[in-house]
């Protein structure tokens, strides 16, 4: 899989104008791999962040990097926030560079010991650690997905799980969620059965569009619609702006000759971007890069000039919010 990442001359074949340099920016979600198979470092990122956009920090999310090779297996996860704690002080030393200012971490909800996994995560990552994700992502035909999903059915109901989601809350820890599409309405009732955890919903709740779902974006659009709205009712939830380029969405740009234009981006997603920010309000909504996972797709620099075209018909401290003071807040940045 680290060849999917090394693709500089295929995007380099799209080159863009940087639009508003001066926007201030906290990317919210990104990933760091560091092993055989896979690969993004500290210094792939920093070419991302420092390509054109005024990048100043950003929030890394657990991806099962690093793990401890050995110990128990429920405090394997930290092993992946002390490497990400160890490339955070490295990005703090790099002059002019974006810092590494937050980490959400991996520890399996509904584990006994869950308690002891939190505080190894707090001692390896001290004030850079925000939350955890458990992904709840399940898919009847996983084997269509090029991004195999981890959860087992209905995760979000279990009573083990929620009582775990309620430690977070009593912790002031964050929930990053994970899961697609057929999925929302089971986390639109666990954020109402946790209210005073605060909850992320990454990607849009990834709506599907390979396999069993593809030819069916109309349909799984409006749905889709009514779910985002429902779940917006919960105030404990905010919503994360991004990650849609994955091959799982099915735009179709992956594997493509040629890599899309700002303008190709936004026709084809914009609608998910102003509806969900229609029933979040700005203030409970961030753009999000979700690199590396979204370059084999698109470019950072043409991401974010895609996202800045969409953010264009908002007030300028609206787009402050989207681009900035959301993630500032609910990671405590």
């Amino acid at each position: 899989m680290s060849d999917l990442f090394a693709n500089d001359t295929w995007l380099a074949q799209i080159d863009e104008e940087v639009i508003n340099p001066d926007q201030v920016i906290i990317d919210p979600h990104h990933h760091l791999w560091d092993q055989d198979n896979l690969t993004y470092t500290l210094e792939q990122l920093h070419a991302d962040t420092s390509d054109g956009h005024n990048i100043i920090k950003t929030v890394f999310i657990e991806c099962g990097a690093s793990y401890r090779p050995e110990g128990p297996d429920h405090l394997k996860p930290v092993g992946e926030t002390e490497f990400v704690a160890l490339n955070a002080a490295r990005s703090a030393q790099a002059a002019g560079k974006s810092v590494i200012a937050g980490i959400v971490a991996h520890a399996e909800l509904r584990n006994k010991r869950l308690a002891e996994v939190l505080d190894e995560h707090a001692l390896a990552g001290d004030t850079l650690f925000k939350g955890i994700r458990d992904a709840g992502a399940w898919d009847p035909n996983p084997e269509a997905l090029l991004i195999p999903p981890p959860a087992p059915q209905h995760l979000f109901a279990d009573p083990d799980f929620r009582k775990g989601m309620k430690m977070l809350g009593d912790r002031g820890l964050t929930y990053d969620s994970w899961h697609f599409h057929h999925q929302n309405s089971e986390f639109r009732d666990l954020a109402a059965a946790v209210p005073d955890t605060v909850m992320v919903l990454d990607h849009f709740g990834t709506p599907l569009g390979v396999g069993a779902y593809e030819g069916r974006r109309d349909e799984i659009f409006e749905a889709w619609k009514r779910d985002i709205a429902a779940i917006a009712k919960c105030p404990n939830v905010y919503a994360k702006l991004g990650g849609l380029a994955m091959p799982d969405n099915g735009f179709g740009w992956f594997g493509r000759d040629v890599p899309p234009t700002s303008d190709e981006f936004v026709e084809a997603q914009a609608g998910y971007y102003h509806h969900t920010i229609e029933c979040f309000g700005p203030d409970r909504c961030m753009f999000e890069s979700n690199f590396p996972v979204d370059r084999v797709s698109i470019g950072y620099r043409v991401l974010w000039n895609g996202l800045k075209k969409i953010a264009a018909r908002y007030s300028r401290d609206e787009q402050d919010a989207m681009f900035r003071r959301t993630a500032e807040a609910v990671y405590n940045l």
